[in-house]
């Protein structure tokens, strides 16, 4: 299984190849949490002091956010998320300038994705009406029930995010002990490095799965 799976490979051969950017282009920019909040502030027409109102954070605790003398702790980021009516995402980028909305959605219907079982898992792919995806979502159920199943790891390219929606499992990973994940549990984790699932629970636990 040092192969990648044959549905990632399908997804994947629909996303074109990626030019190699200079060293230059490649590094990445400071994240300026403090103009984004600023920005956000002036678009919406607020004050330092009505901002603070609406968010509950001291006036003089957003001026030094805004000027990059400190940096927000969660529970700020979650007060200012709140009280600005935004999404944390929102908050960490903006898009592109001159981007335009590409307009892309694809819904699928419980139980309507497409099948791809597998000796150790029952997959159902999701949007597969849509191409070159930068991720792949997936619905699986985990029948496996003894790391022995696994012939050898299951590796990849990408990155993955697993949360599990029914049931308890083992997440196995090559550099790590096993770890126990019960409903409402999620992991990421570097999918090159050796991974596998194996149900723990009385019936197949059920996963949501995401790789990019």
């Amino acid at each position: 299984m040092n192969e990648e799976p044959r549905f990632l490979r399908d997804e994947k051969l629909k996303t074109p190849r990626i030019t190699r950017r200079s060293a230059t282009e490649a590094t990445l920019q400071p994240l300026q949490l403090g103009k984004r909040v600023r920005a956000i502030r002036l678009s919406q027409k607020l004050t330092l002091e009505e901002a603070s109102q609406r968010t509950g954070v001291a006036r003089s605790t957003l001026s030094k956010i805004e000027n990059e003398l400190i940096s927000p702790t969660f529970t700020i980021v979650q007060k200012l998320v709140h009280g600005l009516g935004i999404d944390i995402p929102q908050l960490f980028s903006q898009p592109r300038a001159g981007a335009t909305p590409g307009g892309r959605r694809d819904i699928t219907r419980r139980g309507a994705g497409k099948p791809h079982p597998t000796p150790t898992y029952a997959h159902e792919l999701l949007a597969t009406e849509l191409t070159q995806k930068k991720m792949v979502p997936f619905r699986t159920e985990v029948h496996a029930r003894d790391f022995a199943e696994y012939p050898e790891w299951i590796r990849h390219e990408g990155e993955e995010f697993l949360f599990v929606l029914s049931g308890t499992l083992l997440l196995y990973t090559e550099f790590y002990e096993p770890v126990e994940l019960q409903e409402g549990d999620s992991a990421y984790y570097d999918c090159t490095m050796g991974h596998a699932l194996v149900s723990t629970s009385a019936r197949d636990a059920e996963v949501l799965w995401v790789t990019a």
